[in-house]
């Protein structure tokens, strides 16, 4: 459901014996942070160690998701906007490959236009697999997760 204080779609769900909070900004991603500021507080985010972010990664091939604790943002303007509003960037990332434009000076471009239908198949096979990963992350933890996540 939209929730204009917080500047994102909000929806809960249960997950083990956990109630998972899962945010989508609707924001410009340059302001992703922003967003956080209505969640936290109706819910309390103690750390940025207890948050999980999903984002797209240039970085990887379409579709691939890996998992990862911190780290840098690598010129990803929404995880720049998070981690400016948290002042860390201790918090667990799942990225999902969108993989990278021939023209390296058509990122924006690319990052914003609709993929082509077998590329598109390979970044829904994503959503699907970072879905997983999220409730593999609550469940076992997120180093469990990791291992069998992040196989090559």
């Amino acid at each position: 459901m939209p929730n204009t204080r917080s500047k994102a779609l909000l929806a809960e769900i249960k997950l083990s014996s956990e109630v998972v909070a899962l945010a989508f900004p609707q924001t410009y991603v340059n302001n992703s942070g922003q967003a956080l500021r209505g969640l936290i507080k109706k819910y309390p985010i103690s750390s940025p160690e207890s948050m999980l972010v999903v984002h797209d990664e240039l970085d990887l091939p379409p579709g691939v998701v890996r998992v990862k604790r911190g780290g840098g943002v690598a010129g990803h303007n929404g995880l720049k906007s998070i981690v400016a509003f948290f002042g860390s960037s201790d918090f667990v990332r799942i990225r999902i490959g969108i993989g990278r434009p021939m023209d390296s000076g058509a990122i924006v471009d690319y990052v914003l236009s609709v993929p082509p239908p077998k590329e598109r198949e390979l970044l829904m096979v994503g959503v699907a697999r970072a879905a997983d990963a999220i409730e593999e992350i609550i469940v076992t933890g997120v180093d469990t997760a990791m291992n069998r996540l992040n196989v090559r």
